[in-house]
Order: C-alpha cells, then sequence, then structure tokens
C-alpha cells in the first residue's frame, strides 16, 4: 500500500525526524488557509498523487507550457493560482504512464534555503533478506539518471535485521554523503530514526529524495515516499487508514475485498491462476505465443466459489479483455469449486469473449464433468502449453 508525501511526513515527525511545516488541502480555499499559516514568504505548492517525478511532470488540459506538479509560491496569489491549476486535472510523470492521474489533493509547505540535495532510501533486499539503505550525493529530480548514468554515485549499505541497525552503519552513510562535524552527527541519528520507522512500521519501502541540507546547517526530509507490506497492515490500523483509493484502480480495489490479488496490465487476455509462481508462468507463456496477458489476477488456495464468481467478474469489467484463461491446479483449492464459480460468473455476465480453462489436481475430473456440462462455450485444455495455444487462437478466430 503506498501513502501521499504529506502523510508519510506526518508518520516520520512521530519518530522526531525534521520535516518542513507544511498543510493537506482539498480545495483552492484550504490551500490559501494553509500557506496563510506558514511562515512565507516563499511556498511550495505539491501535487498529491501516487507516483513520482512531479516536478518534471505536465498537466495534460494546460497545454505544453504548463508547469510541473512542485511550484514554488511566492505569495499567496500565486498559492492560489498553483492550486487551481493543479486542482481536477491530470498530471502525467513519468512513472504515470500517459494517462496520467487526476490530482485530487496538494500539499503547501514552507519554502527552504537549500544549500545541497542527498538521496537516501530504505529498502527490502529480497535477494539477501536484509534491508539495504542506498545513499547518494546527487539528489533531486534526475535520481533516475544518476542510477543510470554515474552508478558509482549511488552506495548502498546492507543491514541484518536480525543484528538491527549498528552505528557503523550510520557513518558509512555519512561518510558517502561527504558529511562532516555536526553534519555527519545529523546524519547518523537520521539514518537510525529512519531505519526504526521503516521496521516499526512495516514498511517495504521508504524514499527520501531529497534530502537537503540548508543554509543554516540543517538536515530536512523535503519530500517522502513510502510503500507498506499490506500483508502487515493489520498491525498498523493508523496507516491502513491512511488508503486513498482514489489513487488506485477502481477493480484493484475491488478485488482486495475479496482478498484477490490483482493487477491490471496492457494486453488483451485475462487470466484467472491460484498462486503466484503460477500465475507468472501463465503469463510468461501467453507471452510465448504472441499474446499479451490483460492482468494478474491470483486467487489464492482457499478460494470459496464466492470469491471465484468475484474474480471472473473483474476480469470481464475491463474492455480490453479479448479472451481468458483459466488455469489451476487444484490442491487445497478443489477444481470442482473452480468450475462452479466458472460456469456461474459466465451465465451472470452473459459471457460474450473466448474462454479457455486448463484444470489438474484434486476432483479434476468433477469440475471438467461441470464444464462440459454447463451448456457454455468453454474450452477445456490439456495442459498449460495446450491452454495458451488455444486461447491465443481463439482471440484470433474471434477478431
Amino acid at each position: 500500500m503506498n501513502i501521499h508525501e504529506y502523510q508519510g511526513k506526518e508518520l516520520l515527525a512521530k519518530y522526531g525526524i525534521a520535516i518542513p511545516a507544511g498543510h493537506a488541502a482539498l480545495t483552492v480555499e484550504e490551500a490559501v488557509a494553509g500557506a496563510r499559516q506558514l511562515p512565507g514568504p516563499l511556498y511550495v505548492v505539491k501535487a498529491q498523487i501516487h507516483a513520482g517525478g512531479r516536478g518534471k511532470g505536465k498537466f495534460t488540459e494546460l497545454g505544453p507550457d504548463a508547469k510541473g506538479g512542485v511550484r514554488l509560491a511566492k505569495s499567496l496569489d500565486d498559492v492560489e493560482a498553483a492550486a487551481r491549476e493543479m486542482l481536477g486535472n491530470t498530471l502525467v510523470t513519468i512513472q504515470t504512464g500517459d494517462a496520467g492521474k487526476q490530482v485530487n489533493r496538494l500539499y503547501v509547505t514552507d519554502g527552504v534555503d537549500i544549500a545541497r540535495e542527498y538521496y537516501l532510501a530504505l529498502l527490502v533486499d529480497r535477494s539477501s533478506g536484509q534491508v539495504a539503505m542506498v545513499v547518494s550525493t546527487e539528489g533531486g529530480m534526475d535520481i533516475e539518471d544518476v542510477a543510470h548514468n554515474t552508478p558509482e554515485k549511488i552506495t548502498t549499505i546492507t543491514i541484518d535485521p536480525a543484528q538491527g541497525f549498528m552505528p557503523h552503519h550510520g557513518r558509512a552513510a555519512a561518510f558517502a554523503l561527504n558529511l562532516s562535524g555536526d553534519l555527519n552527527k545529523q546524519c547518523q541519528k537520521l539514518a537510525k530514526q529512519l531505519y526504526t520507522a521503516f521496521m516499526d512500521l512495516d514498511m517495504e519501502m521508504l524514499e527520501i529524495n531529497p534530502l537537503v541540507e540548508t543554509d543554516d546547517g540543517k538536515l530536512l526530509v523535503l519530500d517522502t515516499k513510502m510503500s507498506f507490506d499490506g500483508n502487515a497492515l493489520y498491525r498498523h490500523k493508523d496507516v491502513e487508514a491512511m488508503r486513498d483509493e482514489t489513487e488506485e484502480d477502481p477493480a484493484e480495489v475491488e478485488a482486495s475485498e475479496y482478498d484477490l490479488a490483482y493487477i491490471k496490465l496492457d494486453g488483451n487476455i485475462g487470466c484467472m491462476v491460484n498462486g503466484a509462481g503460477l500465475a507468472m508462468a501463465t503469463m510468461d507463456i501467453i507471452k510465448l505465443n504472441g499474446a499479451f496477458p490483460a492482468n494478474f489476477l491470483d486467487v489464492g488456495g482457499g478460494a470459496t466459489k464466492e470469491k471465484v464468481t468475484a474474480a471472473f467478474k473483474i476480469i470481464l469489467k475491463d474492455p480490453a479483455v479479448e479472451g481468458i484463461l483459466v488455469n489451476i491446479f487444484g490442491g487445497i483449492m478443489k477444481c470442482d469449486i473452480i468450475a462452479d464459480g466458472i460456469v456461474s460468473a459466465a451465465k451472470d455476465v452473459n459471457l460474450s469473449v473466448p474462454l479457455v480453462v486448463r484444470l489438474e489436481g484434486t476432483n479434476v475430473q468433477k469440475g471438467k464433468d461441470i464444464l462440459a456440462n454447463s451448456g457454455l462455450p468453454i474450452v477445456s485444455a490439456d495442459d498449460l502449453g495446450d491452454a495458451a495455444k488455444k486461447i491465443v487462437a481463439e482471440v484470433k478466430k474471434a477478431a
């Protein structure tokens, strides 16, 4: 789960981490009122969307010369003008894709006199089972270019969660940022605070970009992005309450209500699979046969008939779907339950696209009998390779 910048800063402030004063706003009036509570005379108006690259982004409705989603304002009138341009319009960044995201929230913060910009992030390193602290002296809007063109300017420090954060980790981060004296001490303290927040809140990613050195020699978190382990949210009801469903695909929101793992993709063949590994293999073999998956959908190992029906309906709500491949290996999930769900959903939505089903495992013959006797044009497949070839062929035939 992702949250907005202003929410992330609220969480960091609870750990004693220094952030600029700021106020969230849903309307132009709230943005101006928030700015009035800040010292000024310089303000920053930031679009709040779940995507990076806001500063370089463009508002599609405002023409090619429009400013991005992070703007400096030198007066309350400037704050008002920026808020009016941003709210309700679509911001396209390098991370949103061409569709962009509509800006429904703003964050108005106090301006900061910046001497230097740095980058600091904490990530789960799945290959080693450790936490990676990534730091660079080249913070700011061009960090992606730095990673691509000058990777030697990025330092990764690994932290074993069984051992926890140690003083040498903080010293390594400060050394990598070329900080000395009091700034060095501030960095060591900040690195420990960030690690503590990262672990306490079950984060998957915590990015500070930029971490700035102010003209008066202070380290300040100017921007942050956070994502959290969805499986651990039951431990953090305060974080879960920060979820903004308007930033998510409606189908993904609906899927989460049924405890389904669903991600929309750009292809035309819908997939319903049980198990993430099987889902990846299914998507790969679809591409191998010359087509592209329209989604990742894992119904899990303990799905009910109702859950399968819901999954099927979610796939069919995508207008890009021209065919569906169901690939189920029945272990805990019994094939006859899957078959019942498929038949029920297909009848409810008046199935109008080709459907290929490959079942294997527990009660597989019962499942196949249910499909065969359903009276629906369901194509049965013997194995995964056969299923992929058949769904691609059926889609081409129907085109």
